[in-house]
């Protein structure tokens, strides 16, 4: 299914290839900050909390660590004005990309994300140009193909029907207003994932079958995930398995 190939294709190559772990936990603490923020400290009543709260968990980030980051997004302003702005543009191959930023300084982000894209033979677009191709949902994915039947009976319960088994993982997908329900109901059952976050799905996906081409939009996808003020990357690249061992 669309959407599913980002898990396949980039998710356990990022794993190995993130840059520091601190540079992780310095973006997960600021969604954490933004999403408190902008919300409820509480995350069963904050959806975008929650969702920051399942991925920096699930990311090693310890509870304190988290709590505190909750508690700094309910205080006073500290005077930073960071302004959350998404950019859109193509790779290689017809590839869309979405790119979700929190930054304070425009003329440092947007000649940042033009050098990526002009990099790598891409090209940054219009607000609107791949937008369109993307819709927001939850994702969760489980490493052990053999919970399929426990999972996809919780799943159910909550009212999710869209849960996909390969011979690698399970992948649940739902409504971003149905992941707090969800993710309690795996709590539960002792269930944990390998990956729990609110996303944004492709309804459409670009095959990369050229081994120079997926090349670049690896490349392009790290190098703009490496930019401190870029928060997510998304895309609708669909790399063929066949390549990927030679990335």
């Amino acid at each position: 299914m669309a959407g599913h190939s980002k898990w396949a294709n980039i998710k356990h190559r990022k794993a190995r290839q993130d840059a520091s772990k601190g540079k992780v936990f310095t973006k997960l603490i600021r969604e954490l900050v933004t999403a408190s923020k902008l919300g409820d400290a509480d995350p069963a009543s904050n959806p975008r909390l929650r969702a920051a709260v399942e991925k920096a968990l699930a990311a090693n980030m310890t509870r304190d660590v988290v709590n505190r980051a909750i508690a700094r997004g309910q205080g006073p302003s500290e005077g930073e004005n960071v302004q959350e702005i998404t950019y859109e543009g193509y790779g290689v191959g017809g590839v869309a990309v979405l790119i979700e930023t929190m930054t304070d300084n425009l003329n440092r982000t947007v000649p940042d994300i033009r050098h990526c894209f002009s990099k790598t033979g891409g090209n940054l677009g219009t607000n609107g140009s791949v937008a369109y191709l993307f819709s927001k949902c939850a994702e969760v994915v489980f490493a052990d193909p053999t919970l399929e039947e426990q999972v996809l009976e919780i799943a159910l319960e909550i009212g999710v029907d869209d849960v996909e088994t390969s011979d690698d993982n399970i992948v649940v997908s739902c409504a971003p207003e149905l992941f707090g329900a969800l993710m309690d109901a795996f709590n539960v059952a002792g269930l944990r994932p390998v990956s729990a976050e609110v996303t944004m799905r492709a309804s459409m996906q670009a095959e990369i079958t050229d081994l120079d081409q997926a090349k670049k939009v690896v490349k392009l996808i790290e190098m703009l995930e490496d930019l401190d003020d870029v928060q997510n990357v998304y895309t609708n690249a669909q790399i063929d398995p066949a390549l990927m061992a030679e990335l």
